[in-house]
C-alpha cells in the first residue's frame, strides 16, 4: 500500500518538485544559522545599513545593517516550528474531543457541540491581542491562540466521522467484549479515522503558517530580537516605498513558496486517500 501511495504521489511532477523545494527550505533553515559566525540576533552593523545583496550579504541588509539571509533563514524556522506545534497540538485536542462527542451523543454530544459553536463565536483577533497583552507579548501565546481556535474545524470533521462508523460491527463487537468506552475511542475509533486525521494535518500547517505571519504581520507575534517571516515582512514593506525591496521580497518568496509546496503536497495526499476528491 504504501509503495502504491509513494507511486501515484512521484507521478506527478509538481508534487515532485513541491517536496524538492520544502526540502531545501526546510533544511536550509534548520542547519544554515547553526553556522552563522556571530549571534544574528545581537549583530548590528550600523556601517552597512540597507545595503543592496551583494556578494558579502546575498540578500542585503535591513535598517540596522543586519544580514537579511540569515534572518530569512531563522525567520523561517521559528515560523515552522511555531505551525507545525500548533498544528500537532489541535489536530490532537480537535481529534480526542470530536470523537468522544460523537460516540457518546445525546445531551453530552449536544453540550459539546454548544461549546464548538460559542468558541467559533469569539473573534479571533480580539483573543490574540487579549492574550499577548496579558501575558507581556509572549511569542509562546501565538500557539495558544492559534491551537485555541484551529482544532475546532478538526472535531466536527472527526465527530462526524465518528457518528458514521459507531454502529458498525466491530465497534459493537468491542462493546459486546465488555470494552470501555474510552477504551473503544482510542483502540477503535481513533485509529479508523487516522487517514482523515492525517489529510486534514497536510491541509492545516499552511492554514496555520499562513496565520502566524498575518499575527506577525500585525505585530501580534514574535517580539525582538526573534523575528518571523511575517514580522520581517511588516519591517520590510515600512522601507518598500523607499527602494529597499530587498527587505521584504525574501522573506514573501520563502513564505509563498513555503505555502505553495505545503499546499500542493497536501492536495496531492487528499487525491491519493480520497480518489473520488479532483
Amino acid at each position: 500500500m504504501k509503495n502504491k501511495v509513494l507511486e501515484i504521489l512521484l507521478k506527478s511532477k509538481i508534487t515532485i518538485i513541491s517536496f524538492v523545494v520544502l526540502f531545501v527550505i526546510v533544511a536550509m533553515c534548520i542547519f544554515v544559522p547553526m553556522f552563522y559566525p556571530t549571534d544574528y540576533y545581537a549583530h548590528i552593523d550600523l556601517e552597512n545599513v540597507s545595503k543592496a545583496p551583494s556578494v558579502l550579504h546575498i540578500f542585503g541588509t535591513d535598517h540596522l545593517g543586519r544580514d537579511i539571509f540569515i534572518r530569512t533563514l531563522e525567520g523561517g524556522r521559528i515560523s515552522l516550528e511555531i505551525a507545525l506545534i500548533a498544528t500537532l497540538v489541535s489536530i490532537l485536542i480537535g481529534t480526542i474531543y470530536g470523537a468522544i462527542s460523537g460516540y457518546m451523543g445525546g445531551k453530552i454530544d449536544a453540550i459539546m457541540m454548544r461549546i464548538v459553536d460559542a468558541l467559533y463565536a469569539i473573534p479571533f483577533l480580539f483573543f490574540s491581542i487579549l492574550l499577548m497583552t496579558l501575558f507581556n507579548r509572549d511569542f509562546r501565546m501565538m500557539f495558544v491562540a492559534i491551537a485555541f481556535v484551529s482544532w475546532l474545524d478538526i472535531a466536527r470533521i472527526v465527530r462526524g466521522q465518528t457518528i458514521g462508523i459507531k454502529y458498525k460491527e466491530f465497534i459493537l463487537a468491542a462493546k459486546v467484549n465488555g470494552k470501555s468506552t474510552f477504551g473503544i475511542i482510542f483502540k477503535h475509533i481513533l485509529p479508523s479515522l487516522f487517514n482523515i486525521v492525517f489529510l486534514y494535518a497536510t491541509l492545516t500547517v499552511p492554514s496555520i503558517l499562513s496565520l502566524t505571519a498575518s499575527l506577525g504581520f500585525l505585530g501580534l507575534g514574535i517580539q525582538p530580537p526573534m523575528t518571523g517571516w511575517g514580522e520581517m515582512i511588516s519591517d520590510g514593506s515600512a522601507y518598500l516605498l523607499f527602494g529597499y525591496w530587498w527587505m521584504i521580497v525574501p522573506p514573501a518568496s520563502f513564505l509563498a513558496m513555503t505555502l505553495l509546496s505545503l499546499t500542493f503536497i497536501g492536495n496531492s495526499i487528499r487525491k491519493v486517500i480520497d480518489p473520488r476528491q479532483e
